[in-house]
Formats: C-alpha cells, sequence, structure tokens
C-alpha cells in the first residue's frame, strides 16, 4: 500500500479538468491508464525521468475505481485531497448548497480519533 501514490492520484486528477471528467465517467479506466502512464512519472518532473515500481495494490485500486472515498480515507488518503476531487465531480449532483460537502461529512461520520494515519 501507498499512502503517496494514493495522494498523487487524487492531486494530479483533480487539478486537470480532463481527468476530472474522465475519472467521473470511468473511474475504472481512468485508474488503469493513470497506474500505467502517470504514476511513476515523477511529480514535477519535465525531463522525462520516471521510477519503475508504484502500483496500487487491489484494495486501492478497488476503492480509486469504486469512487470510495470513505475507504480512501481508512487507506491514509488525505482528507482535503479526496474532498475537493469528488467535489469537483459530484457538487453538480446536489441541488441544495454544500449538498456533497454534507454528504460527504455524514459519509465519514463513523470515523472517531484517532483517525487514520494521513502522514506519507
Amino acid at each position: 500500500m501507498s499512502k503517496y501514490l494514493l495522494n498523487k492520484f487524487l492531486f494530479t486528477v483533480d487539478r486537470d479538468p480532463e481527468l476530472v471528467e474522465r475519472y467521473r465517467e470511468d473511474p475504472a479506466g481512468t485508474v488503469a491508464w493513470w497506474e500505467a502512464n502517470v504514476a511513476n512519472a515523477l511529480l514535477n518532473c519535465h525531463t522525462g525521468e520516471a521510477s519503475t515500481w508504484q502500483a496500487f495494490d487491489d484494495d486501492e485500486r478497488a476503492a480509486l475505481s469504486g469512487h470510495d472515498y470513505p475507504r480512501l480515507f481508512e487507506l491514509g488518503a488525505h482528507p482535503f485531497l479526496t474532498l475537493t476531487l469528488f467535489i469537483a465531480m459530484f457538487e453538480r449532483d446536489h441541488a441544495e448548497p454544500l449538498g456533497f460537502q454534507l454528504q460527504y461529512a455524514q459519509r465519514l461520520a463513523h470515523f472517531s480519533l484517532p483517525y487514520p494515519d494521513i502522514a506519507t
């Protein structure tokens, strides 16, 4: 398991409007594409350097592919990264103000201190 890789996925997808839409419409395909093409690229590196060893485990892949942000939180994904990405994807589906944020809080309400470790 790699909290770094989970957070890198959330961070990079959230910063590209086309990837946000792609992830909303085809989460499993986007996760597979990202893992194959972006996961091992060095963050903020434009020289073509890359590593070769990073990959999601089955649980991480399933949580990402299922848009399962409570499970991502359990796995140590940073809550601000999940919240901002999922707001971008799903706030439009809610008629009431802060509709998605309220749903997010409700679905994470069963967590109590200490929260899962989000350090990478």
